[in-house]
């Protein structure tokens, strides 16, 4: 049993990741989060801490005893990540062995504006490696989630249903005009998990680079795999990458990305400029992963994505 430290503990993909935990029965939880946490809590071997990321020193003493800190933390007002910043001096103060930032998405962050907090702690963490190995750290990711693709039936218990532009409820599609063989990587959210947690105790070095790969599909063989599972031809809309880069593109619909980050009044305005990045994205290879875990857990089953979406959308309508 080792001691885990999860920061930014109440968000969606965090409180996944706890659940799994929890599940294995096998260490310490420590959730940081700026909010208050249940009380009492009904999870085993679980503690809440309310906390303030301001302080590394009172971050430190929060992560004596850690051995493993996962953040979730989420700056996209803040591209100079300064709460991952003193989460890392702080774990590194503390003597905390692994460490694993906000990452959780993407192999590239071209496009995508909001995550310029993910690039900054990419180079933040890389520094401080550069002459000796100072705090062990892995970036996870596992590409898009195919419980997206299920809404708007539920599949997971914590994640929020975001829309995306690919719409298996009403067979529909936006995609970037010529980009019919860009390929993303989809994983559920329960193989996610479960690899997080193996992952920790797994007891060889953690690679700097936690690719997961599921199912990699093509733009074109996702829209062959919907028409497969829902039996009918989607609607496919095709915008041009001018259009997304300027913001004068149209369609006959837009997902609503509503994420829990996000103010109610700026779902609107970035519900377009994400759009617009996400496909543009796709296209620079941003959701394509690579495979260093299932080289390291070769054990590990995987649910392939048209296994998932076949039982999840049989006998809908």
């Amino acid at each position: 049993m080792v001691k885990i430290a999860i920061a930014g503990g109440s968000g969606n993909v965090a409180q996944e990741i706890i659940d799994a935990l929890v599940a294995a029965q096998k260490h310490e939880i420590l959730i940081l989060s700026r909010k208050d946490g249940p009380t009492p809590t009904s999870q085993q071997n679980v503690t809440w801490v309310k906390a303030s990321y301001d302080d590394p020193d009172q971050l430190a003493q929060t992560l004596q005893g850690v051995h493993t800190l996962l953040s979730f933390v989420i700056e996209q007002d803040n591209p100079s990540g300064p709460v991952q910043k003193n989460l890392i001096n702080a774990a590194v103060k503390a003597g905390v062995k692994r460490f694993a930032p906000s990452e959780w998405a993407t192999s590239k962050l071209d496009h995508m504006p909001w995550y310029a907090y993910k690039a900054e702690i990419r180079r933040y963490l890389e520094d401080l490696n550069k002459d000796q190995k100072v705090l062990e750290y892995t970036l996870w990711q596992p590409g898009l989630f195919v419980n997206y693709l299920t809404a708007p039936y539920q599949t997971t218990t914590h994640i929020h249903q975001l829309e995306i532009p690919f719409d298996f409820q009403n067979r529909r599609a936006l995609v970037l005009d010529g980009g019919d063989e860009s390929r993303i990587n989809w994983i559920t959210v329960q193989d996610m998990a479960s690899i997080v947690v193996k992952a920790i105790d797994f007891e060889g070095e953690w690679p700097v680079v936690s690719g997961i790969l599921g199912t990699e599909l093509s733009i074109a063989q996702l829209i062959a795999l919907g028409e497969k599972v829902r039996g009918g031809t989607f609607k496919v809309e095709r915008l041009e990458a001018d259009d997304l880069k300027s913001g004068t593109w149209t369609a006959s619909w837009m997902p609503k990305i509503d994420h829990p980050s996000l103010a109610p009044e700026q779902v609107a305005e970035f519900s377009r400029v994400g759009l617009a990045g996400f496909l543009l994205a796709i296209s620079n290879g941003a959701f394509s992963t690579s495979d260093e875990w299932n080289r390291l857990l070769p054990d590990h089953t995987f649910t392939g994505a048209e296994e998932f979406l076949a039982d999840v959308w049989r006998g809908k309508p």
